[in-house]
Parts: structure tokens; C-alpha cells; sequence
């Protein structure tokens, strides 16, 4: 398979991460710095963005990433490009990922920087976790080619990628870009133009949880943690969300969040409309035959041993390491000696 060129712009974090993520895999980055600096300055960032890579290859390396050993020749994939070389940079690119600061008059400033410079059928994937791709759509000319990628630090690491299309977007752009990513083994998901799109909007309301069991006394950070890494963990990596209310039943869900709202004395628990006509219906799940998914085809015996191996191999590899607590042992050992 032939490879290819994408232009990040911006040269900070997610840039760099999204140009780990092609480079390792073959693919030649632009990182494409607009903001006005200095020549000193300039240096200053490449030598920055150039350091915190090869510090990540080296860790990814250490990981086992067979990749990241030749950190040379992975970074040597990776350009980094100032204003004047914008037209050259964008004119042999598939796609420009922006990843500049939140900020939407800092995104608007760096697009007017290239506006003259951008290819009419270049795709460009904001990677803003805050605006919707309405919003940023409007910044570029044929907003038809735009979309959000939002994609999960690390980037070179997380296979998420979650792509939101404004209703302007031509399709085949949404498929282009899809099609980019699973080239370099990313797990593309399709999500409307809505704040948080699918893993912020859910981790947001898991954090504050957390927090908020922390300071009601129901538990200590770390038992928390070790809650989260051998229950909640496991058991939504080895199956999605959903996939997870169809096993345990769309009924037990209806009845713990009618308890915990109770109990509680918080609405935030209560289910939606959709888990109690999914109760009324009798849609509730794998016993029922159908819930969210269709389940009439599916084999549950056979489903179930499935999800035990998948389960198996997760617990495993999440038992040989204890993640803060093995990160302190280091210290706790030279603080004895």
C-alpha cells in the first residue's frame, strides 16, 4: 500500500501525536506552524515538538511497540513546516488535521493564515474537542469538505478516533477520512454535531462521579481506581456500553436507576425514555431476542464464550501492573535505602 502524506496544523500536542500515529505506520507528516515567531522562537518549538516525540517513541518502545524502536527513522517521516511553505506543504497532503489551541479566534486566525494556500478538495478534520464542526466548518471555504476528528491522547496510542460531520459534509469526504484512518489502524466512529460527542460526554459524567463519591466519604481515591481497573474496566472493554445493557438485561438497568434516583435523591440516575419503552416492549436485550441490537441470530452460548476469553485476557493484562501504586514503588524503594 502506497503511502501518504497528511499536514497537521499547529505543531503543539495533538499534533504531534496525530503525526506519531501516520509516521509509525510509514506515512510522511507536515507539521504546519502558522503562529508569527521569531526564527529563534521557531527553532525553539521544532526542537520542542522533535524532543517530546522522541521522548514518547522511546516510552512507546519500552511498552513493546516494535515500531517506535527505530525512532530515527519514525521522526525522520516528520517535517516541520512554517507559513511560507504552507502551499507546497497543503498542495501533496490527503487531509489537514487542525489542532490548534481551543480557542476559536485562534483557529480562525490560523485558517485565514492558509486560506489562500489550501488545495479546493482538501479535506480538513478539526480535532477540537470543545466546537462542533458547525461551528468550524464556517472558517474554510467549501465547508462541504470539513468535519471533526476528535481524537484521544495519546494519539499515536488510542484507536479511537470519532468523526462528526456537519449536515454540509459531503459523505464521501466522512468515508475519505474514515477510510484514511483505518489505513493506519484507527477505530473510526460515526457521531452527530453534539457537544461531547461520545467518550467525553461519558467520561465526564464516570469523573464526576468519582469525584463526588470522594467527597461524600463513600470510598478512597485508590479503592476508586481499583474498582474502575478490575470491574468497571474490564468488563466495558471486553464489551461496549450498550452491547453490555442487552447481556445484563435493559430491565436492570430500569430497576437500579429507579433505586439509585430514589435513593439518592437525584435525578440524574433516572433512565431515559428510551430504557422504559425498551421495558414496556419487552425489548430487554439477549433473553427478550432483541433490545438495542438483534439478538434473534446469535447464538448466546457461544456468545458467552466469547466474552469470557475477551474478558479473561483482559483481566490478565490488566493484573501485571498496578498503575500509580507500581509507579510509587521506585520511590518507596530509594526512600528505604
Amino acid at each position: 500500500m502506497s503511502a501518504m502524506h497528511v499536514s497537521c496544523l499547529g505543531a503543539g500536542r495533538m499534533s504531534r501525536g496525530i503525526a506519531l500515529a501516520f509516521a509509525l505506520k510509514g506515512h510522511s507528516v507536515g507539521l504546519l506552524d502558522v503562529k508569527a515567531r521569531s526564527q529563534e522562537e521557531a527553532r525553539a518549538t521544532r526542537e520542542a515538538a522533535f524532543a517530546e516525540m522522541a521522548t514518547d517513541l522511546a516510552a512507546f518502545a519500552e511498552a513493546g511497540e516494535d515500531l517506535a524502536r527505530d525512532a530515527a527513522t519514525v521522526l525522520s517521516r516528520v517535517g516541520y513546516v512554517r507559513p511560507d511553505g504552507a502551499r507546497a506543504e497543503l498542495a501533496q497532503a490527503s487531509v489537514l488535521f487542525e489542532g490548534v489551541p481551543e480557542v476559536l479566534d485562534v483557529k480562525r486566525a490560523a485558517f485565514n493564515t492558509i486560506a489562500a494556500d489550501l488545495p479546493p478538495r482538501l479535506i480538513i478534520a478539526s480535532t477540537s474537542s470543545t466546537f462542533l464542526s458547525t461551528e468550524l466548518a464556517a472558517m474554510v471555504g467549501n465547508p462541504g469538505r470539513c468535519l471533526n476528528a476528535h481524537w484521544l491522547n495519546p494519539a499515536y496510542l488510542i484507536p479511537l478516533v470519532e468523526v462528526s460531520p456537519h449536515p454540509q459534509t459531503d459523505p464521501a469526504v466522512t468515508d475519505a477520512l474514515i477510510a484514511i484512518l483505518e489505513r493506519i489502524g484507527k477505530a473510526p466512529v460515526r457521531c452527530g454535531v453534539s457537544p461531547g460527542y461520545i467518550v467525553p460526554r461519558l467520561q465526564s459524567l464516570v469523573m464526576n462521579e468519582a469525584a463526588r463519591m470522594i467527597e461524600e466519604g463513600v470510598a478512597t481515591p485508590a479503592d476508586i481506581d481499583r474498582a474502575t481497573r478490575f470491574g468497571f474496566g474490564p468488563r466495558f472493554a471486553g464489551m461496549g456500553v450498550i452491547e453490555f445493557i442487552d447481556f445484563g438485561g435493559n430491565d436492570i438497568l430500569y430497576h437500579a436507576s429507579r433505586y439509585l434516583a430514589r435513593e439518592l435523591g437525584d435525578a440524574r440516575y433516572a433512565s431515559p425514555a428510551i430504557v422504559e419503552r425498551h421495558m414496556t416492549d419487552r425489548l430487554n436485550g439477549m433473553r427478550d431476542g432483541k433490545g438495542f441490537y438483534d439478538w434473534s441470530s446469535i447464538d448466546p452460548a457461544a456468545y458467552r464464550a466469547s466474552l469470557l476469553k475477551r474478558l479473561r485476557a483482559l483481566i490478565e493484562a490488566g493484573s501485571r501492573g498496578n498503575g500509580l501504586e507500581a509507579a510509587r514503588e521506585p520511590q518507596r524503594k530509594r526512600t528505604s535505602d
